[in-house]
């Protein structure tokens, strides 16, 4: 293989990589835009269960699905050394209500 050809497989090469690095880094995999025409009800009372060394609890939340809101219970995040963990909320947008995904900062 002669020096041209190496140099435009590892360019190609490392495009890709970083390509799909920002793709997989951009949002979770989870995340989708959730828009609602009314507000959220309040948070359900949940009761948090016992610290997990290496983990960090995401509490409750309403998802807007099928024309409402539908309960989906809390659950642990592994702890990302560095970050916080931002809770995800639901954000008045105009007259609508949007979900702006939980993630790390």
């Amino acid at each position: 293989m002669d020096t041209n050809r190496i140099t435009r497989l590892l360019g190609s090469t490392l495009s890709a990589a970083l390509c799909c690095a920002a793709t997989l880094t951009a949002a979770p995999a989870s995340a989708q835009v959730m828009i609602a025409p009314m507000a959220p009800p309040p948070p359900r009372v949940e009761v948090v269960p016992a610290r997990r060394d290496g983990y960090v609890w995401d509490q409750g939340r309403w998802r807007w699905e099928h024309g409402r809101y539908a309960w989906v219970p809390g659950h642990w995040q592994p702890v990302r050394v560095g970050y916080h963990w931002v809770p995800g909320h639901w954000a008045q947008r105009g007259p609508h209500w949007r979900w702006i995904e939980g993630h790390w900062a």
